[in-house]
């Protein structure tokens, strides 16, 4: 089975995204990176958002600018530009531009005094 991989997404666009659903971010998971020649990615979020009345839980995500690659992604410092979509009437709508980059899960914090200030 293919691994999940999970993602953060930094809304940028609209202007007002966090005004409107809360946060700005988002997290989730992918398995359409396992295929190279993927040129958009299904995104399943851990929690969705609600958005112009209506309840999302999957974006698509594909890359903002044209001959640009998501698997890109993994080369980028702090993020790497998307487009998102969601489902709307059954098609996928362009709706969002943010920022997509690996997640990594967090140790559990070492609590021991290390003689450090």
């Amino acid at each position: 089975m293919t691994q999940h991989l999970k993602l953060r997404i930094h809304v940028t666009e609209p202007w007002d995204f966090e005004r409107l659903t809360g946060s700005a971010e988002l997290t989730g998971w992918t398995i359409d990176h396992a295929d190279p020649e993927n040129e958009e990615w299904e995104v399943h979020l851990d929690q969705g958002f609600d958005f112009n009345k209506r309840h999302i839980g999957t974006l698509l995500a594909g890359p903002r600018y044209v001959g640009e690659r998501l698997d890109r992604m993994f080369d980028a410092v702090s993020g790497f530009p998307v487009r998102l979509a969601h489902r709307q009437e059954g098609e996928w709508h362009y709706a969002f531009v943010a920022m997509i980059s690996q997640r990594h899960d967090k140790p559990v914090a070492d609590h021991q005094d290390h003689g450090t200030i």
